[in-house]
Order: structure tokens, then C-alpha cells, then sequence
């Protein structure tokens, strides 16, 4: 900048000379003030502006004595590294302003369950026509359910884990396992599930060998699980009173999951098998076992010649233990597949073995307890 604007440099002995160091004014001097008349002044350009607060100086303000501020603007503010306060650098944080509560939530069944009720009590009505119209309508019934159920199982092994457990032989034998039940009995089905778990491994024996241990492995899990299960149905429509003892089973084993389900939504609170189903619960337990003996009284003293009321309370309360075992068990396959159904057939439902998942274990429970109580008729 030229001397024209800001003057020249204070010489010693004049105003505003600082000493040869610049340690502070020399002693006798005159007070600091503007080097220039007032005249100079309205031609010299505006001093900018510093804004209120702490003033960064370097070691020359330090050396001219001025007021520099090294610390916070109030005294009882604390200090922070940077020379600001530590309520700007750290704020602290504002207290949590109290939010309103949430409405509460009513409680979802999960399922629609307008559809589930309907599709429910269509296969009542053809499973009870078919039961009492005509016995081998109902085997032939059971059959499709098999083989549907089996191709639903086979299908979810496939996709979610890559097993091609053979379809085409399961399907055949557990047609006839479930036809063989019914015609020959408790040999014929144990004959028939071992010629289809023959029917397996050859098969598999047209493909390559890689993997085959598993693939077989998971068809006679198959063939056991879903149509042998299923043919202790067929031995219970063989007796003389076999549509009354089917009726039973199904009637018991529907009570028990509905008693599970109404109790449980309801008053459930306590987990029964968090890690393999989260929304069964103790109450739902004991909600199955009531409403399932006292089903099984009613059933074993009106619907079963020779039955007792007693007897339907045990058959009752071995129902609702095989029916939640035979639940949680698919639920645990589920889980394995990474799966909520096993197929979506049944709006409401699921697929046809989310419906069996306690049908199948509960048959052969049913079965051998009415022939221990009434005999095999």
C-alpha cells in the first residue's frame, strides 16, 4: 500500500514508535494515535471490521501489551482447546421432550382369516361326504393329499437346499402305501414303505453319483414322514366303525390346534419353543389339552362303540401332545428351509402340509390307542 493512505512509519520520539524490539512504548513518548490529519483520514480506506469475540493474535500482539484474549469471553465458562467455550464445542444435549404414547395395537391372527374359515370348512364337508359316503372315496382322498404334500416337500428340498430327493417314485409308492394300508392292513403299509424306499435308490441311480447319499437319504425321509404317517388313517377306516374313529381323529386334532390357537392369541404369554416357532406359547399348550379332553370325553362316549369318557381324556391329552410335537416339528423344517409355509395352495392356510403337519402324527397316536381301548374292530 503506498505511505499516501496509511502514513509513514513512526520514527522514534514520535507517536505510535514502539522501540527497536517492539517490546512497548518508549518511555516519554507521546500516546499512540493516527499518524495522519483528519483530512488524510477521509481519504484512507475503511478499517474491516473484527467481529466481537476472542482475538487470535500472534506473538507480536503478545509483544505490544495488547488485551489479548487467551481465554473463554465470561470467566466461569470453561475453556476448551480452539479458545471456545465448551458448551459450543461439546453441546449438550437437549432434554428428550416427552412423546406421546403409541396407540395401542390390537392383536393380528396372522393369517386372513376370513379365507382360512372358508377353506377350512370346504374340506370339511368333502372330507366328511367322501368319510361317509362311500369308504374308498376318502382312501382315494387321502392318496391325492399324500401326493400333494409330498410334491410340496420335495419342491421346498429343491429349491432352499438343492436336494432332488425323486418324486415320481414317492408319489407311486405312497399312493399304494396308503392304498395297501387300507386293503391289507399294518403289513401291507410296512411292505409298501419298503419297496418305495427301494423305488428311491434306484431311481436316484440315473443321475449322477454326486450327492446321491442326500437326495436318497431325504426321499425315504419323505416317504416315511408323509404317506407311511398317513396310512395309520387308512388302518383306522378299515374297522367295522371307521368312519366314526377317522371322524375322532380329526375332530380331536382340529380342537386341539384350535384351542391352541384361541388360548394362545389371547392370554399367551410365556414362549414354549421361541428358537422353533415364536408364537406358540404355555397357555396355547394348555389351551390344546383342555379343549382336546374334553373333546376326546365327548368323542369316545357318543361317537365310539364300547368307548369310555376317560378314555377320551387320555386320548385327549395324547393328541394335543402329538399334535404341538408334530407342529413344532415342521416348524423346525420351516425354519431349516427358510420358509413361513411349505406352500400356498389353501388361501389362509398355507399348503396342503401346512394342514397335516399335526394330522400326520397324530394317526398313529389315534390309531393305537383305540385299538389298546376298543380293539381293532
Amino acid at each position: 500500500m503506498s505511505d499516501s493512505s496509511w502514513g509513514a512509519p513512526p520514527q522514534a520520539g514520535q507517536a505510535g514508535y514502539w522501540g527497536p524490539t517492539g517490546g512497548g512504548p518508549v518511555q516519554g513518548a507521546a500516546p499512540a494515535g493516527p499518524a495522519y490529519d483528519a483530512p488524510e483520514a477521509q481519504q484512507t480506506r475503511p478499517m474491516p471490521i473484527v467481529p466481537d469475540g476472542p482475538a487470535y493474535g500472534g506473538d507480536q500482539d503478545d509483544d505490544r501489551g495488547a488485551a489479548r484474549l487467551s481465554g473463554p469471553l465470561f470467566r466461569d465458562e470453561p475453556f476448551q482447546a480452539g479458545g471456545l467455550p465448551a458448551e459450543t464445542q461439546n453441546p449438550e444435549p437437549m432434554p428428550d421432550v416427552p412423546q406421546p404414547a403409541p396407540a395401542p395395537q390390537k392383536k393380528s391372527a396372522g393369517r386372513d382369516l376370513s379365507a382360512a374359515i372358508g377353506v377350512g370348512v370346504g374340506l370339511g364337508v368333502l372330507i366328511v361326504a367322501s368319510l361317509f359316503i362311500e369308504k374308498a372315496v376318502f382312501v382315494g382322498v387321502v392318496a391325492v393329499a399324500v401326493v400333494v404334500g409330498l410334491w410340496e416337500l420335495t419342491s421346498r428340498l429343491q429349491e432352499r437346499k438343492g436336494i432332488k430327493a425323486p418324486l415320481v417314485p414317492l408319489a407311486v409308492g405312497g399312493a399304494a402305501m396308503v392304498v395297501a394300508g387300507y386293503v391289507r392292513g399294518a403289513e401291507g403299509a410296512w411292505v409298501a414303505m419298503a419297496l418305495t424306499a427301494l423305488a428311491v435308490l434306484v431311481w436316484r441311480m440315473t443321475e449322477p453319483p454326486e450327492d446321491y447319499l442326500k437326495d436318497v437319504t431325504a426321499g425315504v425321509f419323505a416317504a416315511f414322514y408323509v404317506p407311511f404317517l398317513a396310512t395309520f388313517v387308512a388302518l383306522m377306516l378299515a374297522a367295522d366303525d371307521g368312519p366314526w374313529r377317522v371322524l375322532t381323529f380329526l375332530l380331536l386334532t382340529v380342537v386341539s390346534d384350535t384351542g391352541a390357537y384361541a388360548v394362545g392369541w389371547r392370554f399367551g404369554k410365556h414362549k414354549l419353543a421361541p428358537r422353533i416357532s415364536p408364537g406358540k406359547t404355555r397357555e396355547g399348550l394348555l389351551g390344546a389339552v383342555l379343549f382336546a379332553m374334553v373333546a376326546g370325553a365327548l368323542c369316545m362316549q357318543f361317537l365310539i362303540d364300547g368307548g369310555a369318557w376317560w378314555q377320551g381324556l387320555l386320548l385327549g391329552l395324547a393328541v394335543a401332545a402329538s399334535a404341538t410335537l408334530g407342529d413344532l416339528g415342521e416348524s423346525m423344517i420351516k425354519r431349516d428351509l427358510g420358509i413361513k409355509d411349505m406352500g400356498t395352495l389353501l388361501p389362509g392356510h398355507g399348503g396342503i402340509m401346512d394342514r397335516l403337519d399335526s394330522l400326520l402324527p397324530t394317526a398313529p397316536v389315534v390309531w393305537l390307542l383305540l385299538v389298546v381301548f376298543v380293539g381293532s374292530g
